[in-house]
């Protein structure tokens, strides 16, 4: 191919790669290190009241932000190198949790970032291998079923994937919350009242259960279309051999879909460790947090209409780095699979 027609197939992308992603990256490294702040000036105020021979006056010193010719408070924007980071990782409170008289584990999720870590990475290695397993019987289930019953039940299965991941995280919990139909159901069987969102681990299994019910249809899918491919005669022959269900299961099936399962599981880890539907769907920022919505809430304008862009830009860069970090396992494993080949 000569090199004219690959940069005109490649170029496109090339651009959108570098306007949509290296871009924004770019700016929010640099945003991470910059600190920008409204510039305030003293104030002299005098206040005086009547007296019954002359006046009391006091005086006070304040602050107050300074405007520009149109109105418009002036801000000053500075360098502050790793001092976001430092605010978000806090590695003094680290390290004092460490020392014999911290509180381990227990002070370290006292902190947000730590406390958001801790169950974005729960929440991501947990419902990996539920998503793919599911997807996988699923799968499997309506690859040996009658042809005629395999269209409907592909559409239901569908169903949960195509729903808005905030409305079907509101729908489970309307079903659990106060007294939600499953809730009443389980308090009439079980003889006592319980309330599935007083602590947290409860709202965990719940949100981690939306999510493989809302994503295990994707993997279905993908496991499903590749089941078409499977070599007939290779699985005829296995069972010549002797080979049993879950040997031909071991030997043939998952070798040949284990491209799709490293698909499927990269796919996953990329979305769930960015969970935020969930959390805002199931209004659990008062017991469970996620990287995402620590980064949310440090954009959220407080009571003076500030925002912490810079610490927001830092959980952002860390949250990245979190998902490289996942991905390196997964990547090596393709790339061994590519070189054999």
């Amino acid at each position: 191919m000569r090199r004219s027609t690959f940069l005109a197939f490649v170029g496109p992308s090339l651009f959108m790669m570098v306007v949509f992603i290296a871009t924004p990256l770019i700016s929010v490294l640099w945003q991470s290190a910059h600190v920008t702040q409204p510039v305030f000036e003293e104030v002299t105020i005098e206040t005086c009241s009547p007296g019954f021979m002359e006046q009391i006056c006091t005086t006070e010193v304040t602050s107050r932000p300074t405007f520009d010719a149109d109105g418009k408070p002036i801000k000053e924007t500075h360098y502050v190198g790793f001092d976001s980071y430092r605010e978000m990782l806090q590695p003094e409170r680290l390290s004092k949790a460490f020392s014999e008289d911290g509180g381990g584990f227990s002070d370290i999720l006292k902190i947000d970032f730590y406390k958001a870590l801790r169950f974005t990475l729960t929440f991501t290695l947990i419902t990996l291998p539920l998503v793919v397993g599911v997807g996988l019987a699923l799968a499997l289930a309506v690859h040996n079923t009658i042809k005629s019953l395999r269209g409907p039940i592909i559409f239901v299965s569908l169903l949960p994937f195509i729903i808005t991941p905030v409305i079907g995280a509101l729908s489970i919990r309307w079903l659990f919350v106060g007294d939600g139909i499953l809730t009443a159901g389980l308090q009439h069987l079980l003889g006592y009242e319980f309330s599935m969102f007083a602590q947290s681990w409860t709202i965990e299994v719940l949100m981690m259960f939306y999510r493989v019910w809302h994503v295990a249809p994707f993997a279905f899918i993908i496991f499903y279309a590749g089941l078409q491919t499977v070599n007939q005669d290779t699985l005829d022959a296995a069972i010549v051999d002797g080979a049993s269900r879950w040997e031909r299961m071991r030997s043939v099936i998952i070798p040949h879909l284990m491209p799709l399962i490293i698909f499927v599981s990269m796919m996953h880890l990329m979305d769930a460790y960015r969970v935020f539907e969930e959390v805002i769907g199931f209004s659990s920022e008062a017991h469970v947090i996620s990287l995402q919505w620590l980064t949310f809430d440090l954009l959220t304008p407080d009571n003076t209409g500030n925002r912490s862009i810079s610490r927001a830009s830092a959980s952002s860069m860390l949250t990245m780095v979190g998902i490289v970090l996942l991905l390196i396992p997964v990547l090596r494993r393709t790339w061994q699979d590519h070189k054999r080949s």
